[in-house]
């Protein structure tokens, strides 16, 4: 289980990156954060782009309301998803993994 904070400006939760992949997908819980693996390369925002598109498509919920709060040239990232609690968030990602 992956740790998430609510707030006013959604659910916040660590993400380790990993762009250039072979695929775009949702591994699951890395430590603390979930590992996302994103085909686009690190470099002009690309990979943060597809890291909220994988997510949001992830969490069924429209790309904008996806956002990487902290860590924009970093593999470690913190985003924050609007729209949905932390428990949805939760059984959205496990169901997606599984």
């Amino acid at each position: 289980m992956i740790p998430m904070q609510e707030g006013r400006d959604g659910v916040q939760f660590a993400v380790k990156v990993v762009p250039g992949a072979t695929r775009d997908r949702v591994v699951g819980p890395l430590g603390e954060a979930l590992k996302v693996q994103v085909t686009a390369p690190p470099e002009l925002g690309k990979a943060n782009a597809r890291l909220c598109e994988v997510l949001a498509a992830a969490l069924g919920v429209p790309p904008r309301a996806v956002q990487v709060k902290s860590g924009l040239s970093s593999a470690h990232k913190v985003v924050v998803v609007q729209g949905l609690t932390a428990t949805a968030v939760q059984e959205r990602l496990r169901a997606h993994t599984s």
